[in-house]
C-alpha cells in the first residue's frame, strides 16, 4: 500500500512531491533522508526540475512545520510538554530535548529554529514547543524555511549528482545516510555535552 501510495504521489509531479515533503513532516515515514535522495535521484532531470523540486519541498516541509506549530499554540505550555512525556518517546522524541530546545527557544528562538531542522525528529516536531510558547510567526516560519531549504538541498543535490551514475544507486543512496546519520550523532553528542555543562533540563511547570 504505502508503494502504490509513493507512485500516485510521484506520478503528481512537483504537486506530489510537496504532498510527500508535507506527509513527512507530520509521519517521517520514509524518513526525509530516504524521500529527497530518491527525489533527487529519479524527479530532476535537469537543474530546472532540481530547483522547482527543492521550492515545492522546502515550501511543504515549512508547512508541516506551521502545522504543528498551530498544534502547539491551540494546547499551550502545559499540555504540549505532558503530550511530548507521554508519547514523545514512540517518535524519538526524548522529553529531555524537547526541554532543551524549549530553553532555546526562549534563549534565541530565530537560531534555535533554524538549529532544529538538523536534528533527527526535533526537526519534525519541535515547532510544537515553538506554537505552545507563542513565539512570533513570521520568524520562525522564516527561520524554519532556511533551516529546511539547506537540509533539502543536501539530500536533493546528493540524488541528482547520483541520477546517472554507473553504481548501484541503493547502495550509494546508503553510504549517504549512514555517513549523515553519524554527523547528526556528532551533533546530537555535541548538544548534549553543552546542555550537561548548562544544568539540568527544567520543564515549563517547575519554571512557573
Amino acid at each position: 500500500m504505502t508503494t502504490d501510495l509513493l507512485s500516485t504521489a510521484l506520478g503528481l509531479g512537483v504537486l506530489g512531491a510537496a504532498c510527500l515533503a508535507f506527509t513527512e513532516k507530520i509521519l517521517p515515514a520514509p524518513p526525509s533522508h530516504v524521500l529527497l535522495l530518491f527525489l533527487g535521484m529519479a524527479r530532476a532531470p535537469d537543474l530546472a526540475a532540481l530547483g522547482a523540486l527543492l521550492a515545492v519541498t522546502t515550501s511543504a516541509s515549512t508547512a508541516g512545520c506551521l502545522f504543528w506549530y498551530a498544534l502547539g499554540c491551540r494546547l499551550g505550555p502545559s499540555r504540549a510538554e505532558a503530550l511530548v512525556g507521554r508519547f514523545g518517546r514512540y517518535i524519538f522524541l526524548r522529553h529531555e530535548t524537547y526541554l532543551r530546545f524549549s530553553a532555546a527557544y526562549r534563549r534565541n528562538h530565530i537560531r534555535a529554529s533554524l538549529m532544529a531542522q538538523f536534528v533527527p525528529a526535533v526537526r519534525n516536531y519541535l515547532p510544537i514547543a515553538a506554537g505552545a510558547l507563542r513565539l512570533p510567526a513570521l520568524p520562525f516560519a522564516l527561520a524554519t524555511l532556511l533551516g529546511a531549504m539547506l537540509w533539502n538541498a543536501g539530500f536533493l543535490l546528493a540524488g541528482y549528482a547520483m541520477r546517472d551514475s554507473a553504481h548501484d544507486l541503493p547502495t550509494v543512496a546508503f553510504r549517504i545516510m549512514a555517513v549523515v546519520l553519524a554527523l547528526e550523532v556528532v551533533f546530537l553528542i555535541g548538544l548534549r555535552s553543552r546542555w550537561r555543562r548548562a544544568g539540568p533540563a527544567r520543564s515549563w511547570n517547575s519554571q512557573a
